[in-house]
């Protein structure tokens, strides 16, 4: 424990409104942490600091995440639907299909 000469000042931002988790949207700390904050002392205030930058990190990468799988959902989405709708030019040159590459034909019943 260290000698503080100052109080450690509430987190609160003035957005008081709950995730489904139960923590602030805006400070991150949940019901009781807010409740309790004038009745802790200056250890357990830096404790609950800590831990609500730890959820702010969690939830900020998992937003990062859910964005990054939607774009990519919207990607392929919209590559899906450009493979669909798209009619080819009549400029273009004939594709040519393709044969399948793979060594494991099988040539048992062919006769020449």
């Amino acid at each position: 424990m260290q000698l503080e000469f100052f109080d450690v000042p509430s987190p609160c931002v003035g957005i008081c409104q709950s995730d489904e988790k139960g923590y602030c949207l805006g400070c991150m700390r949940t019901r009781n942490e807010r409740q309790n904050w004038q009745v802790l002392d200056s250890d357990k205030r830096q404790k609950v600091i800590k831990l609500c930058i730890q959820r702010k990190k969690r939830k900020d990468k998992k937003i990062k995440t859910n964005a990054l799988e939607n774009k990519k959902e919207l990607n392929l989405d919209a590559t899906q639907q450009n493979d669909v709708s798209q009619q080819p030019s009549l400029l273009d040159p004939p594709r040519k299909p393709q044969l399948d590459q793979s060594d494991d034909l099988d040539f048992g019943d062919f006769e020449l």
